[in-house]
């Protein structure tokens, strides 16, 4: 095979072997509504994620996040929060949330929990006074409402869409009955936005930050974390600024994705995302968690913010301490295009100190078992429907394990979502009826949205709900494959998706991947990717070696390989879409 070489660069420094927990953690999210179910009522909750725990051990992390658990009426699965200090009846109670914590520490595992600061839910009694209160008044003053255009206020008060697809704004009923203000909601119109220039916002955040803290929590995941600050005047918007539907619009060759309703991509800044202010509230909270007794607690951004050197601005040493890079996960198949985000990914967070966050899937994204088995000329799309292009299984998982032996392979951080240590793929096939994702419902359809990346996971092929709880209610249609790919099937077999993960973990952390240095290898470029990841001391050097070329590649004489994403067929010859670690 042809293979174009670069010479070997260093891309990152190693950090010392006693840099903080989570400069190199490996943390596992949980979605609490499909993880497991301890009651029967076909929703996950705390006891049974308390109950799985040791699991999370054996697989091999250090941490766990918990996606909402708040209580909520449940409009956008918990991230419509009606308080904040209070476990919501589906999952739990506090005296479970407690128990949950202790248990996760006991077992040496640190716990982060789901901050939602853009917005809380509209039966939030915030919200609830503001409707009853005056325009004008203190209590509509924690939100964004605003006098409508047009000659009677019919209109809303700027252009600006919903992430979930219509109007940004809805309009209120006065209280004498008349037609009144209109309030914001970037997001459901059961979500308003808070408005953060209001001190009385910035101090219940801080007071429920310490809440939780004192509770035990190890930190925290900031929802739109680069949504909170609105450009002054919310004036209209023109820009780029789309929902993404599931066209067969093609991805031009060399490009990037087009920008989501929910990022800021580079240019102009749409005056809804990553505006200076965000950065003054993340520096007030990262001062509280430092005067929090140890261990250190972190804050970790969910920010969709193009480029690279504009995200790292969240992860300056007096902000937070990570942020999930979905440039990452956003690439497609194509060595290229890892190697220029790896290398940017390092470069910018290096210069303010900061750690790499890789991520694969989560709950907001097509898992990427299935992503990578899409035609990768193609947008990632927002769900797939039975009706549309269905992903190549086989392949898909191939690629998703050489994906993730990728990552785990690079120092820093990395977040495993829930189900993808089994393979598991997108549910396609779900029908319409079954659909809650608020996106679904609010584009008519035209949006799948997220569902079929939540529902509830298989550990048990034969038992009711896949193992999921003690009856056969899920909240969520299972898919009838799922059964291949339950936890009792994978447990203990070799060249499983499971045991794989599980070695993967234990040799990252017994050779201090996460803490190593990375380096472009001779062999990366073209259809390859290869970097060398060395210790401190450089007593240990691992290439870790991706070839997504049509050919076999051959690795140079003496080097031991340890792991693998798929057998090799031939000793020493990666093949296609296959990952190796090796030592040289």
């Amino acid at each position: 095979m042809t293979q174009n070489t670069t010479a070997a660069a260093q891309l990152h420094p190693a950090d010392p072997a006693d840099a903080p927990w989570w400069r190199d953690a490996v943390i596992y999210q949980i979605y609490p509504r499909s993880w497991a179910d301890s009651d029967g009522d076909g929703i996950g909750d705390l006891p049974g994620i308390t109950a799985r725990l040791p699991y999370l051990r054996d697989l091999g992390v250090d941490a766990i996040w918990l996606s909402p658990f708040y209580v909520s009426p449940m409009h956008d699965a918990g991230y419509d929060v009606a308080d904040y200090r209070n476990i919501d009846p589906i999952f739990g109670s506090l005296d479970d949330a407690d128990a949950l914590i202790a248990g996760a520490h006991d077992l040496g595992l640190k716990v982060i929990v789901d901050l939602v600061p853009n917005h809380s839910s509209s039966a939030h009694e915030w919200f609830q006074a503001a409707l009853a209160a005056e325009p004008g008044s203190a209590e509509r003053g924690r939100y964004i409402f605003r006098e409508g255009k047009g000659e009677n206020g019919e209109e809303p008060p700027n252009n600006w869409p919903s992430v979930f697809g219509g109007n940004g704004w809805t309009r209120v009923t006065e209280a004498d009955g008349t037609p009144g203000q209109w309030y914001l909601h970037i997001f459901d119109t059961t979500q308003p936005d808070y408005d953060w220039t209001n001190p009385e916002v910035g101090d219940e955040f801080a007071s429920i930050l310490e809440f939780w803290c004192e509770r035990g929590v190890d930190g925290f995941r900031v929802d739109v974390a680069h949504g909170l600050v609105k450009e002054e005047g919310l004036p209209d918007w023109d820009g780029p600024l789309q929902m993404l539907d599931n066209s067969d619009a093609a991805l031009p060759s060399g490009e990037d994705e087009p920008i989501r309703v929910h990022e800021a991509g580079p240019g102009a800044k749409p005056p809804m995302w990553d505006q200076e202010g965000v950065h003054e509230i993340y520096r007030r909270w990262r001062s509280l968690l430092d005067k929090q007794p140890s261990p250190e607690r972190i804050l970790c951004a969910e920010a969709w913010v193009k480029p690279e050197s504009q995200l790292a601005r969240y992860v300056r040493s007096d902000e937070m301490h990570q942020a999930f890079n979905f440039d990452f996960l956003d690439t497609h198949w194509n060595a290229e295009r890892f190697r220029n985000v790896i290398t940017t990914s390092f470069e910018e967070n290096d210069a303010v100190g900061a750690p790499t966050t890789w991520v694969l899937s989560n709950h907001d994204v097509v898992r990427h078992a299935s992503r990578l088995g899409l035609d990768q000329s193609l947008p990632r799309p927002n769900g797939i429907a039975a009706d549309q292009a269905q992903p190549n299984a086989e392949l898909g998982l191939r690629r998703a394990r050489a994906a993730t032996m990728l990552m785990l392979g690079l120092p820093g951080s990395a977040y495993i979502y829930q189900g993808e240590e089994l393979g598991l793929p997108e549910s396609t096939d779900m029908p319409d009826e079954f659909r809650q994702d608020p996106t679904f419902h609010r584009t008519e359809g035209k949006e799948i949205g997220r569902d079929g990346c939540r529902v509830p996971i298989p550990w048990v092929r034969d038992a009711p709900s896949l193992g999921f709880g003690p009856s056969d209610r899920t909240w969520l249609p299972q898919p009838e494959s799922y059964g291949a790919y339950a936890v009792d099937q994978q447990a203990g077999v070799a060249g499983s998706t499971l045991e794989l993960y599980r070695s993967m973990l234990a040799a990252r952390r017994e050779a201090g991947l996460g803490l190593g240095s990375a380096a472009w290898h001779e062999l990366s470029g073209g259809d390859v990717i290869a970097f060398v990841n060395a210790s401190a001391d450089d007593s240990r050097r691992t290439l870790v070696l991706v070839n997504l070329g049509a050919e076999p590649l051959v690795l140079p004489a003496g080097t031991v390989v340890t792991h693998q994403s798929e057998d090799l067929t031939t000793e020493g010859h990666v093949p296609t879409d296959v990952a190796v670690w090796a030592r040289i």
